[in-house]
Parts: C-alpha cells; structure tokens; sequence
C-alpha cells in the first residue's frame, strides 16, 4: 500500500477509534441521549421521521471536506476583527428599572429581552468558545458586555436549539441553581438535566406548543435548521423559534435556519410583532437551507410581519466564509432597499422598540462581498402568490 494510502488509512482508524471512545464515555460537553418519556414524546412528534428530526422542505448538501478546508484556513484577514470590537459594558443595576419592551444584544445569539417587566435571556453563551473546548477554536471576538455573575434576575431561559453557538454547557451549570424556568424545543432538556437543571424547571415544546411564564406566552415555531453535538446524534434533539407574547408587546426570535414559508405562517398566527430577533450571519450558497443570511432575513422580517428587525447571530465568532463585518453591511442595504425598520446595536446597548436608534456605523471598513457578489438563496421554495408579499 502506497505510504499516502496507509497513512490515511492510518488516521481513519485512528478517528474512528477514538470517535468510538468518546462516544462511549459521552462527555458531559456532549450532553446526554434522551431516553424514556422524554424519547417517547419525540417519537409522536409530526417532525420526527422514525430515527430522528426533519425539516418539511428538503436539505440541499451543506458541503464537502473541502468545503471544511476553506472554513478552516480560507479568508482569516477579514473573519475576525484585527482591533478592538465596540462594546457597551453593563451590570444588573441597568436592568433594575422596570420598562414595556427592551432588547439587548450581548453577543451572537444571546438576547436579554425584557417585556413587560419579565426577564427572558435566549440561547445564553457566556464561555469563551462556541465549542466542545479551547482545543477546537471558534473563541469569541470580545467578552460579553454583561458578565454571566451581573445577569439581572431572569423569569426563564428560552433555548432554541443545542448547537454549541447556543447551547453552552458551562453557562446552563452556573445559571442552573437560580433560573426558574428553562424552556426549550424537544429533546433538549435531556442535556440541561445532564448539566444541573432540576427536571422539573424544564418545559419542552414541539413546534405551535406553548408554554406560560409568569403571564408570558411562549410560542415554539418552525424553523429550517438542524442539531446535534457530537458524531452520533445530528437531528436527535429539535430546533425552533420563539415568539414571546405580552399582553402588549410581542418579540419574535427566528432562531437558525434557512429561509420557507412558516415565517409567513408565523405572521398570520401570531403577528404582528413589535421586533423580531433575526438570524443573519455564518452564512453562504451551500449552507443556505441552514443560515438564510441579510438578504432573506430581511424578506423573513416582512413575511412574519416582525416589525423592528434586530439583527442577531453575527459578529461575534469566526463560523463562517464571509468578513466579520458583512453582515452588517448587506442587511443595512437589505432593510433600506425594502423600507423595513432596522437597528444595528453594539454588543450591550439597549434598544427600545418603540424609539430605536438611528444607525450609526460602530463597525470597521471591511472588505466584504455585495448580495450579487454572493447570493444567498435558499433552496426547494414554493411560496405560492403570497410568495412575495
């Protein structure tokens, strides 16, 4: 056998045997199989297939070892910051004042939103890493504008799925002895158990379920994306988005996922919404069934009726082709090409629906790639007439 051949053979066994290892102890970092009632209630799910989760419109591929060549050595210059990022540094005693609707983005995915006089943190990433470990890269660009120890008291934590970019491990143990309440899409509550939430401050929700917290409504909704942590279980856990509804005041979360028509579905059922949290970096063509981008955010935004457009999900981790900062730059022209509302906040400042701030460029001038540079459109939509509403 040619020395090339043997030592790939060489390293494939080598990972699977390794792989096989750490499957078998299961890490904590990888949390935990559901099993029991908790499987049992997966597998009358309408999204379950028989072996796992599924998304009603078909996947197109998200790639091949090549594609993971690029991610991992293609473009560094202009993927992560070469200075400082802007931030605004907070603590608990900002958030003492009661008020109707505000909205602080602390980095990536990680939301504090504050309705109503409720406290609601979504998908809470505190750790250094959106990852297994340090071993594995994808550190964070800044430390978070609010430190986990200053997080105000919270009404519940809201989940959207169990990628590490928002499901952290280290986070859930430490928020664990005095969050009330942790909600979250099926299957989920297998690893928050695993890292030390008690069972029974867990609620998990299939698509269109609810929950009540504290006079807040939380609905599950559709979303095209996908989960796991480890080799073995990709799609065992559900992913979804949020709606958070007041009596007043109503915020929607798009959660991952590529562009369909349940954002449509979502504004008919549960909009209009005051601002919606959405969804618009770590993207490109071939993962657009998973990550929709600015562009489709924007359109997203206009079928869910989702009113302010916040935009999450971007500047914060290196998990994708594109500059840093291109994100910011496509959804400005997006949003201003179709007349939606937008904020683009810094890492900690607030925002206020009902008075946003005008934008203001925090950002530094990056090259970056325009939407006919490089489109993103997801694949197998079939809107109908309402399509382009």
């Amino acid at each position: 056998m040619p020395l090339s051949r043997t030592l790939l053979a060489t390293a494939s066994l080598a990972g699977v045997t390794i792989g096989a290892a750490v499957a078998a102890t299961r890490l904590p970092v990888f949390g935990a199989r559901p099993e029991g009632d908790r499987l049992d209630r997966m597998r009358r799910s309408p999204q379950w297939d028989g072996a796992a989760f599924r998304n009603p419109l078909p996947m197109q591929s998200m790639g091949s070892p090549g594609t993971i060549l690029e991610w991992l050595f293609g473009g560094r210059e202009t993927r992560q910051p070469s200075e400082p990022v802007p931030t605004v540094a907070r603590t608990r005693a900002d958030f003492d004042a009661p008020t109707n609707l505000r909205l602080t983005w602390l980095g990536h995915g990680t939301t504090l939103v504050e309705l109503e006089g409720r406290r609601v943190l979504i998908d809470p990433v505190f750790s250094r890493n959106a990852s297994p470990g340090p071993l594995f890269g994808v550190a964070r660009f800044f430390e978070p504008p609010l430190p986990l120890a200053e997080v105000p008291d919270l009404d519940a934590v809201v989940l959207t799925h169990d990628h590490y970019d928002h499901l952290d491990a280290a986070t859930v143990r430490q928020l664990a002895p005095t969050v009330p309440r942790w909600v979250c899409p099926l299957g989920v509550g297998a690893h928050l158990e695993r890292w030390g939430v008690p069972a029974d401050r867990i609620t998990e929700r299939d698509w269109w379920d609810e929950a009540e917290v504290n006079g807040l409504r939380l609905v599950c909704t559709p979303a095209r994306h996908f989960s796991g942590r480890f080799l073995d279980d990709r799609n065992r856990t559900l992913w979804c988005g949020w709606a958070i509804l007041g009596e007043t005041y109503r915020v929607y979360a798009t959660g991952d996922g590529g562009f369909g028509p349940h954002f449509a579905e979502v504004g008919d059922r549960l909009g209009p919404f005051d601002a919606t949290l959405a969804e618009i970096g770590a993207y490109n063509q071939g993962w657009a069934d998973v990550h929709m981008g600015p562009e489709q955010a924007v359109r997203a935004v206009q079928h869910a009726r989702g009113g302010l457009l916040v935009p999450v999900h971007w500047g914060t981790f290196n998990l994708a082709f594109h500059g840093w900062t291109e994100p910011a730059e496509r959804i400005v022209v997006a949003a201003q090409v179709a007349g939606v509302p937008l904020v683009v906040p810094r890492p900690g400042e607030p925002v206020e629906p009902a008075a946003p701030q005008p934008i203001e460029r925090w950002w530094p001038e990056v090259a970056w790639q325009t939407a006919a540079e490089a489109p993103v459109v997801s694949s197998a939509l079939d809107l109908g007439p309402e399509g382009a509403r």
